[in-house]
């Protein structure tokens, strides 16, 4: 077995070696430092990445349809699946008796 580890190793600068890289940054003068405002405007990755939450929350199952229906709302372009769903919503909204309690 090998004695070599899969993790990636960060080596950290030495104090004088950071303090270089430092002096080179703010002696360049297309590296301009942050204002306060923006580095109180940041917010972390997790926060701005991905598609924004819905208001309407969607379960996400697996489900098999026949292939006629899925080729009939594949063949309708983009946003099939936002077609299909709202065709179901409809047949339930026609067969359920509808109650103000939600």
């Amino acid at each position: 077995m090998s004695n070599t580890s899969s993790k990636r190793v960060i080596l950290m600068p030495s104090v004088k070696d950071n303090a270089r890289v430092v002096a080179a940054a703010k002696a360049d003068p297309d590296a301009k430092p942050m204002t306060n405002a923006q580095l109180d405007a940041l917010v972390p990755l997790s926060v701005a990445r991905g598609r924004p939450k819905s208001k309407n929350k969607k379960l996400l199952l697996s489900v098999r349809y026949s292939v006629e229906v899925v080729e009939y709302f594949r063949s309708t372009g983009e946003g099939w699946q936002a077609r299909m769903d709202s065709v179901l919503r409809q047949y339930v909204s026609e067969r359920v008796p509808h109650s103000n309690a939600k």
